[in-house]
């Protein structure tokens, strides 16, 4: 496998190098330094309609990299009766143009304002009523949106099925959560609002913007209206990437949804805001973040099924920092170096010969050093980087790192006696192995795999649709395993973290809905095959056959009588996947450093943080 040798050469001359560590205590909200001029996130706003209401961003700049965020302090004020300022959100009042002067720390800057229209557009469903559900945790997992639902009401998890909670909203219980002669006694009002027994307690309050939205759309009818085009299709994140210089600071994060139609909207109330490193940071339901100590976090912002990130950096007290050169000797010291320049931490020093030899030695062959190689390699007068270089030459390829590494994948690749017997899994195990000492490269290897048939005797990497037998088990584990992403909680509904949806579930594991078995010749064998009669993978909503689909991107057509898993394998291990060589490079370097350069694995999530892509992009080049 040619692309995991070059890693594995590459990487382990890292390990001579130690992590830093940042630690720290919080602290509290540091004094406000000195602002030399206003910055406001958007400069300038559109109202469209009476609903649609804004708030700006007001960011002091101490110098020129470095701002903080004064939205908390600022001062809003107008003399135009084309809007009005309520709670900092600004809103539509009379069609025109208008001005408002935002003011703190003896600094004013405008804000102009262009009012279209000051009409009051109705309550829509998926638009305006689903986020609210979402935001109070109502479609959560622990509540409504469980897999049975709360006390006899269901809803779907996260609001990803529109149309089945609108059905459970009017017709469930013969619609008797609706009271459209008088909305104000619905159910839907009086039970979050606990005027009547709510496990759920006091969800919102009467008088409230949700409820004002809640009570207007029964009262206008509590009208249907299709997911398609409602549903929002991207969100913008402000400020984007925020930089700290003190731990103890905060900042205001707005979102505003970008529609089908060109409109958008500020969502900053019905978004849900989190953090990945809650000892660094930590994040508000009003979308409010506050650093607590020195170090990096990715803010991650859901909002009905759209992720977005942003990466948050805290600097702190640095004096006295003073960068030592090092030795670049790859693109990867070049990456790691610039990283740490930008986060002022000074480099490990370079790890001895002895401590070298014996990590080097674990993590390419599992096993520690021979006493007679340490000695010859300590005694070797062979100038340092030269002879770990030729260390690390001999020790990939050996026996000892084909067993290590053999292990590693039969891990992966399912090889266990439970499914399939002591010769199987030998067999399979030799197999891998084979495959390693031969260096064969890592596509022709996934591809050896995923369009294997025959005897799983004779051709042991058919043993892998053995051990795992339905399509559904097969479409989990291939996407986690080759592309990084997993599609197990979008099995049963749209998954509610990622961009994948249920129907791509099925679409993918339509392309082994035809690989088939049954008995071989010798005891305990088994033939995988390809079923000529047919086979498809049934959706579990519709119970309706599913045609194969990659899940992006697209792959070539089928040809007559060709195997469905071709045109997949084609696509999956092409150049143009994004994921397919990132995963492997992720995956190898998590094997060096106890952690991937992605934050987990799998990596290639919508919330892995692109601030180490640059790094994984080069990686696999």
């Amino acid at each position: 496998m040619r692309q995991g040798y070059f890693w594995i050469g590459l990487l382990a001359p890292l390990l001579a190098c130690g992590a830093p560590q940042n630690s720290g205590p919080s602290a509290d909200s540091p004094p406000v330094p000195s602002i030399r001029t206003l910055e406001l996130h958007p400069a300038q706003l559109t109202l469209k309609d009476a609903r649609d209401e804004r708030r700006v961003l007001v960011l002091g700049r101490i110098d020129g990299s470095n701002v903080v965020d004064l939205t908390s302090q600022a001062i809003f004020k107008t003399e135009s009766p084309a809007v009005g300022i309520e709670e900092t959100y600004i809103r539509a009042k009379e069609k025109g143009s208008a001005e408002v002067l935002v003011s703190v720390g003896g600094h004013t800057v405008k804000l102009p304002v262009t009012v279209e229209g000051t009409e009051v557009p109705d309550v829509r469903f998926v638009r305006d009523i689903e986020p609210i559900l979402g935001k109070l945790g109502c479609n959560a997992g622990t509540c409504h949106g469980s897999a049975t639902g709360k006390n006899g009401f269901k809803l779907s998890l996260r609001g990803y099925d529109p149309e089945f909670d609108y059905q459970a909203l009017i017709n469930d219980i013969s619609g008797r959560r609706f009271n459209r002669a008088h909305p104000e006694e619905s159910l839907m009002l009086l039970k979050p609002t606990a005027e009547v027994p709510h496990e759920g307690r006091q969800a919102i309050k009467p008088g409230s913007r949700e409820y004002k939205l809640l009570l207007d759309w029964i009262a206008q009818g509590a009208k249907q209206e299709s997911a398609k085009d409602a549903r929002a299709v991207s969100v913008e994140i402000l400020p984007g990437d925020v930089e700290m210089d003190l731990a103890g600071r905060e900042q205001q994060m707005l979102v505003i949804a970008k529609y089908t139609d060109g409109s958008t909207r500020d969502v900053t109330r019905d978004a849900h805001f989190s953090v990945s490193n809650t000892e660094v940071a930590k994040a508000g339901a009003d979308g409010v973040v506050k650093g607590l100590r020195r170090g990096e976090a990715a803010i991650l912002v859901r909002y009905e099924g759209i992720y977005e990130t942003k990466l948050l950096t805290i600097m702190g007290d640095r004096s006295g920092y003073q960068w030592t050169e090092v030795a670049e000797n790859n693109f990867i010291d070049k990456h790691v170096n610039a990283k740490l320049r930008r986060m002022k931490i000074i480099p490990s020093e370079l790890c001895t010969d002895a401590e070298f030899l014996r990590r080097v030695s674990l993590d390419l062959t599992g096993l520690p050093p021979k006493a007679e190689r340490v000695r010859a390699f300590l005694l070797d007068t062979t100038p340092s980087k030269e002879k770990r270089e030729k260390l690390i030459d001999e020790l990939i390829g050996s026996p000892d790192y084909v067993k290590a590494w053999a292990n590693k994948w039969a891990d992966l690749l399912q090889c266990n006696s439970e499914n399939l017997g002591a010769k199987g899994v030998w067999v399979y195990r030799e197999w891998i192995a084979r495959r390693i000492a031969e260096n064969m490269p890592y596509d022709k290897f996934v591809r050896a795999v995923l369009v294997a048939e025959g005897s799983a005797y004779q051709n042991p990497a058919a043993n892998y649709f053995r051990a795992l037998r339905e399509p559904g088990k097969i479409t989990e584990d291939v996407s986690q395993t080759f592309l990084g992403v997993r599609f197990n909680c979008n099995k049963c509904h749209d998954h509610p973290f990622e961009k994948w949806t249920q129907n791509q579930y099925y679409e993918f594991g339509a392309h082994f809905a035809r690989v088939a078995f049954k008995k071989g010749a010798m005891p305990g064998e088994e033939v995988v095959y390809r079923n000529f009669n047919g086979g498809e993978v049934k959706h579990l909503k519709t119970d309706m056959p599913v045609a194969p689909k990659v899940p992006f991107g697209t792959e070539r057509e089928l040809k007559p009588d060709e195997d469905r898993r071709d045109p997949f394998v084609d696509w999956l291990a092409s150049k143009e996947n994004p994921l397919f060589a990132k995963s492997m490079a992720n995956r190898t370097w998590s094997y060096f450093f106890g952690k991937g350069i992605l934050p987990a694995i799998p990596p290639c999530s919508t919330r892995s943080r692109r601030s180490s892509s640059r790094v994984t992009s080069m990686c696999v080049r």
